[in-house]
């Protein structure tokens, strides 16, 4: 009875693992697909002002100064961008590798489980045997 109940709970623990692991997943998937947006609005939104600088220059506006400091502030969002690419990438890296480590164990903790009932069920043959002969030389005409 407590196999069947542990057996259970380690179902019901790996269904709740595997339901994260999906929900970890979607979000992941949104997470990047937020990430690579911002990165094309940027990318785009640094050659229309490179467009607008070129322009600019060829007119001898007065708005330059603004201009140039608003690129400088998109060049700077591009590298903060990129930066977090960079973190995001490394921490899925270890998400997988830990939960390659969960699945590891949790097969180990399976065979090892099953090892355990092996030898209970071992044992108990074994101290049967040893009362049939206990009962055999108590009473012989058993």
């Amino acid at each position: 009875m407590d196999g069947i109940d542990d057996e259970e709970m380690s179902r019901m623990a790996f269904a709740e693992v595997q339901a994260k692991e999906e929900e970890i997943e979607r979000k992941k998937m949104e997470m990047r697909e937020k990430v690579e947006l911002q990165l094309g609005r940027a990318e785009s939104e640094t050659r229309r002002l490179a467009q607008v600088w070129e322009e600019l220059g060829v007119l001898g506006d007065p708005m330059r100064k603004q201009v140039a400091t608003v690129r400088r502030k998109i060049d700077i969002a591009n590298r903060e961008l990129k930066l977090l690419v960079q973190s995001y990438q490394k921490k899925e890296k270890e998400y997988n590798e830990a939960l390659e480590a969960f699945h590891e164990k949790n097969h180990e903790k399976a065979q090892l489980n099953a090892t355990l009932m092996e030898l209970v069920n071992e044992s108990e043959k074994l101290r049967m045997k040893k009362l049939v002969e206990l009962s055999k030389i108590i009473d012989p005409s058993l």
